[in-house]
């Protein structure tokens, strides 16, 4: 068996940040990855590749549509184009099981789904980290914002994060690059909806993208990697794809774990690896499925599983709600380039004070979304034909503008995932994934589509409609469909009550960590990811002195 010092379950965003951390304090570690290898720039094959040399244009592939036969469940996400789809998972390669439908969005290569991430990042507030002991909803988050602001900073000013500064408590301020430019639809209703809405704010997104050099990554073509290259430069790091997790080993006399049992996609050869520290980033789904997989005798249910929560309080941001509008007039303005990001509207409901507070649900939501002009395709709705309408459709079409809510979902004990009957080609008991909206959900929704109608009709906005997608049991807006899936390891003051502490550590076995989403406790209504980077630095810094100290 070959030893490390530390083992890297996951390649993606919290692994990578795992990797840089772990090798950079001086230990050899192994990366596990169950995916393919991939190299940065070499191959991303289709990353400059114009649309039209694509055979459907670069389209966006749903079910059951050319491109995506192969994607049955992938295919649900919007994000799901031509030219991005080697990027995410054959679904044959993971089956689940879904009691009521949820969309697990996976990706399968070295890099993980941060090849396929949005790169939206904002900062939780106390609002956020005090929310289930101020509502009694879940339990109390072990950490405040003062324990994860410096690593909030650590990270933005490691990686680059655009945005503006705003002043505002339950959106903390980060370490900021320029912020990128709104254009002038965003411009007006910004202008409008501030105007009406003094409490309420629409800025452009924060966004892991650079907008001046760092590092040697320059701005100018928006995409960038950084943490693998940073681990990779230490001469520590041995990444492994094709390989699988199977489970954990755990020795009982020493109460540690001592190794992970690997499946060789490929051959399907089972190895062994041991390691003094292992950190847990596989997603927060396939986390749950290691450690529900990982039983002995004194962990029957899944290691580190004393309190039976392991696998519970399952979350995802609920979304596909909102309204869009036209505008009319500035046809002088355009835009060009690709601008990889839209526009903000920070939460202003349920922010602790009587003017904010609802009396029909508790959290709240923010909006992202943009303005744009549509384009020549429109002309397929629109009466007129010959030279009159080419004429007319070589000019871009009227300005709309969409806001789309993403609101916050409650940690509750009946959303969970547990081994079912079924095992995948390797023998591994697939998961069995019980999801739905509750009533404070459902009620949020309403306020979703209501307020972003209200907002952009103060705005000046005309022909306002909204929608919502979500329908009960079927397709839509069901739980997964976020990709900002949370809990099922979750972090609390008590080992009786919560899989992890403080710092990402297992209650129970002290060499283990979790620091992917599966840790946490509640879901906020931002984008998770830039948390689970803080919280995953912070974490290895804390493992690393342990270790020296010889406490694992």
């Amino acid at each position: 068996m070959i030893s490390y010092d530390a083992i890297v379950i996951g390649s993606g965003i919290t692994g990578g940040w795992a990797a840089k951390e772990l090798t950079e304090r001086g230990l050899q570690t192994l990366m596990i990855e169950r995916g393919r290898n991939v190299e940065h720039r070499k191959d991303y094959v289709t990353e400059h590749k114009p649309a039209w040399q694509f055979p459907l244009r670069n389209a966006r592939l749903a079910v059951g549509t050319q491109g995506a036969q192969e994607y049955p469940i992938q295919a649900r996400t919007g994000q799901f184009h031509e030219s991005v789809k080697h990027f995410f998972i054959k679904d044959h390669r993971n089956p689940y099981v879904e009691d009521t439908p949820f969309t697990w969005i996976q990706g399968d290569q070295v890099g993980g789904k941060s090849l396929i991430w949005g790169r939206q990042v904002y900062r939780w507030s106390d609002l956020d980290f005090e929310a289930n002991l101020r509502d009694g909803h879940g339990v109390d988050w072990p950490i405040r914002y003062a324990d994860v602001a410096p690593w909030y900073s650590y990270v933005e000013r490691f990686i680059g994060v655009s945005g503006e500064k705003l002043g505002l408590p339950q959106l903390p301020d980060g370490e900021f690059q320029p912020p990128m430019e709104m254009n002038g639809g965003e411009k007006f209703v910004k202008a409008g909806l501030e105007r009406a809405f003094p409490d309420r704010r629409l800025t452009i997104g924060r966004v892991a993208i650079l907008t001046q050099a760092l590092n040697g990554r320059l701005p100018c073509h928006y995409c960038q990697a950084s943490t693998l290259p940073a681990a990779r430069a230490t001469g520590r790091l041995t990444i492994l794809p094709n390989s699988l997790v199977h489970s954990l080993i755990y020795d009982a006399a020493t109460n540690r774990v001592t190794g992970v049992r690997v499946v060789d996609t490929n051959t399907k050869q089972t190895r062994e690896y041991s390691g003094r520290l292992v950190f847990l980033c596989a997603s927060t789904l396939a986390t749950a499925r290691v450690l529900l997989n990982s039983k002995s005798a004194r962990f029957p249910n899944g290691l580190a599983n004393s309190s039976g929560v392991l696998g519970r309080y399952l979350m995802d941001h609920h979304f596909r709600v909102g309204a869009s509008g036209v505008i009319e007039g500035l046809l002088d303005h355009y835009y060009q380039g690709n601008r990889p990001n839209g526009i903000y509207v920070p939460r202003f409901r349920n922010l602790g004070d009587d003017a904010s507070r609802r009396s029909d649900y508790v959290r709240g939501f923010g909006y992202q979304g943009g303005a744009s002009r549509q384009g020549w395709a429109r002309g397929g709705g629109e009466p007129g034909f010959g030279v009159e309408l080419k004429r007319k459709l070589h000019d871009p079409g009227r300005w709309t503008m969409g806001l789309t809510g993403f609101g916050e979902c409650l940690p509750r004990a009946d959303n969970y995932v547990e081994l079912a009957d079924q095992t995948d080609e390797f023998g591994i008991p697939q998961l069995r994934v019980h999801c739905t909206w509750s009533d404070n959900e459902l009620a949020m929704r309403k306020d979703m589509a209501a307020s972003a109608a209200e907002m952009l009709e103060a705005a000046g906005c005309k022909e306002v409609r909204t929608y919502d997608a979500n329908r009960a049991g079927a397709l839509g807006a069901e739980p997964g469909l976020a990709i900002h899936e949370m809990g099922t390891a979750r972090m609390g003051r008590d080992p009786r009550t919560s899989v992890l502490n403080a710092h990402n550590q297992a209650h129970d076995v002290p060499n283990l960590f979790v620091t992917d989403g599966a840790c946490m406790a509640s879901s906020s209504c931002v984008n998770p990811s830039i948390t689970y980077m803080a919280l995953t630095a912070r974490a290895c810094d804390y493992a690393v002195a342990e270790l020296k100290r010889g406490n694992l």
